[in-house]
């Protein structure tokens, strides 16, 4: 079975955060362009600290393309740091709570945390997004598109409105990636009174996913159900705490003639993804028995609030064991805006990987040829 995995490389501070993307097919057109559109997005948003005045985040592409297009071979995508000061950064002995301070000098036996934080921190999502941008120019020769966007800042929900098209319009003008002009204000009163408090602030982020043809994943192992693979890859962004695919939590709240999804047919709804089977609800989110079931793919995340204070909270020196003020880094009030970006990146990330499993990855053409294959099999089911 063919398979696309991306790993990332690099620390906070190092030189640069590198992406290896194995499997990738050859032939697939690369726009660097939309790549760096991706990480500028990824730092921006209201609420940002410092680190993102100083860092201008662009993607070099090392290996792996060629006049534009993947060629055999893993594409190794490089975004420097500016701030590259690692072998200067002080020593942090005063673990800080929610992070991976402490948990990590255990695990790796390590008392200065700085060799901890570097690479638990954030810093290392500039990877992911632009391996995504590269993920998602895969799939958009399927006619699958990803979006991302603020749902929620502390207590001010915004509204969504049906249309994905509307939804990516209020979102890229939006200074919080939200879909909701009027619950922006609110939200942004809010980000202001968390910063002059020196506390910060979490959120909500859904991502949607569109012209998903059905059978993506799989229900034969647990380890290649969808599903599970898409919340292991957005639960895996740092500061995300829990993932929720349609009604999510709500389905303990309901009976079931009120969760599933009735099933009907009407040719007239072919597409280049749908087969004619339609839903009156998307109750499922996408997904049923660990794969796609050709209606769009609705996944929530949350993210806490960024655990870096400005008014730090009680913690210990781990030399001395002596009770003290955990150690501020400089840090956002609120990031969920550039998570936004993060999760986008990540489930095209995972359903490119499963386009792949599904059609085959040595070639672009040879997908699309067995993808056409597949289409009229399915068809004449």
């Amino acid at each position: 079975m063919a398979k696309l995995i991306v790993r990332t490389a690099g620390e906070s501070h190092g030189p640069a955060v590198v992406a290896f993307i194995e499997g990738m097919p050859a032939g697939v057109p690369v726009d660097a362009a939309r790549i760096d559109a991706d990480l500028a997005r990824r730092q921006g948003g209201y609420g940002r600290g410092g680190r993102q005045k100083i860092e201008k985040d662009r993607v070099e592409i090392l290996a792996g393309v060629r006049h534009g297009h993947t060629i055999p071979g893993p594409v190794v995508l490089m975004v420097r740091n500016r701030d590259a000061r690692l072998e200067e950064c002080p020593e942090i002995a005063r673990p800080r709570p929610g992070h991976a301070d402490l948990a990590g000098a255990m695990k790796f036996l390590e008392p200065d945390m700085r060799n901890i934080l570097e690479r638990a921190s954030a810093r290392e999502t500039a990877g992911r997004v632009a391996a995504g941008g590269l993920a998602k120019a895969l799939l958009a020769q399927f006619g699958i598109d990803v979006l991302a966007y603020v749902t929620r800042i502390g207590e001010v929900a915004a509204n969504v409105p049906e249309d994905p098209a509307e939804c990516r319009r209020r979102r890229d003008v939006s200074e919080l990636y939200t879909t909701d002009p009027r619950a922006e204000a609110a939200m942004k009163a809010a980000i202001d009174e968390a910063a002059a408090a020196g506390d910060t602030l979490g959120g909500l982020i859904e991502c949607v996913a569109t012209g998903l043809m059905p059978g993506l994943g799989s229900h034969v192992q647990w380890t290649e159900k969808l599903d599970g693979r898409l919340a292991q890859a957005v639960m895996s962004i740092q500061a995300i705490k829990a993932v929720e695919f349609g009604l999510g939590f709500r389905v303990a709240e309901r009976p079931g003639s009120q969760v599933h999804d009735p099933i009907g047919y009407d040719p007239k709804a072919r597409s280049a993804a749908n087969l004619g089977y339609v839903r009156p609800t998307n109750n499922a989110g996408g997904i049923e028995g660990g794969m796609t079931n050709g209606q769009p793919l609705v996944l929530r995340a949350a993210m806490k609030p960024i655990a870096t204070l400005k008014q730090p909270l009680a913690s210990i020196n781990l030399r001395s064991k002596e009770a003290e003020e955990a150690t501020y880094e400089r840090s956002d009030v609120c990031a969920v805006p550039a998570a936004s970006v993060v999760v986008e990146a990540a489930v095209a990330a995972e359903l490119a990987s499963a386009l792949v499993e599904k059609f085959g990855g040595d070639s672009l053409r040879q997908m699309k040829a067995a993808y056409e294959a597949w289409r009229q099999a399915a068809l004449e089911l």
